[in-house]
């Protein structure tokens, strides 16, 4: 990539201001009781202990040689108020974003997508800062696996009724997460998001299927662990 390029990128760290001033912050026992680093911690630990979205993903990397310790691979930090969370690819870390999170469901629903980014980081070794491809294609994957576009969510979003609308709810979801985090036209990522689309989008690992509700999520993660025994016994 073009040294000129490179330095006007900022690849989105201007959206955790945390990352940015290279001070993270780790809490006192007064912030982790009483402040959202608390909430946030709280619900991380109810999200990595029952939601089977969560729990494949974990033992799938655990699986993979990517074992994920929570406080070495998540942290809870105050973001921009557009995001709510994000993979730091050179820390190999998890981003929460405490400030904008405060529901379980939706915080379910962004360990799940990270998680997708960390196993794609994981399993695919992504050129995530060089390879605009490899980018689109784990965000692709991300919004099409982790609930982000399930029925239930968008229903609540009042978006419903279009054909393939699952398969549109995904490029539009991958296209703004796109234009959040690179400085590109919305025409330049939409090119790379068509490019990719169709492999990407197939690509359900490690679910097997795209879990539509936590039904789906629960079934795979039971043949998930089923797998893993069968192995075992060989």
């Amino acid at each position: 990539m073009d040294q000129t390029k490179q330095q006007e990128e900022d690849y989105g760290y201007n959206l955790f201001p945390e990352r940015t001033s290279g001070k993270v912050k780790k809490g006192s026992i007064a912030q982790s009781l009483f402040t959202f680093n608390h909430k946030c911690q709280v619900m991380l630990q109810f999200a990595i202990e029952t939601s089977p979205y969560a729990k494949l993903l974990l033992g799938a990397m655990k699986s993979s040689g990517c074992t994920v310790n929570k406080d070495r691979h998540f942290s809870c930090e105050d973001c921009d108020g557009t995001v709510s969370g994000g993979f730091d690819a050179t820390s190999s870390q998890i981003v929460l974003c405490q400030n904008n999170i405060h529901q379980q469901s939706h915080m379910n629903r962004v360990v799940t997508h990270e998680l997708i980014h960390a196993f794609d980081h994981c399993r695919a070794h992504v050129d995530w800062f060089n390879n605009f491809k490899h980018l689109a294609c784990s965000e692709i994957r991300a919004a099409n696996l982790s609930g982000d576009c399930s029925f239930q969510n968008e229903v609540s979003r009042f978006n419903f009724g279009l054909k393939k609308h699952h398969q549109a709810c995904v490029r539009g979801r991958a296209l703004r997460s796109i234009l959040a985090v690179r400085k590109v036209s919305p025409e330049e990522a939409e090119k790379v998001v068509d490019e990719v689309f169709d492999t990407c989008f197939n690509d359900h690992a490690p679910f097997g299927r795209i879990p539509h509700d936590k039904e789906d999520a629960k079934f795979a993660y039971r043949e998930f662990e089923s797998r893993g025994r069968y192995y075992a016994n060989l």
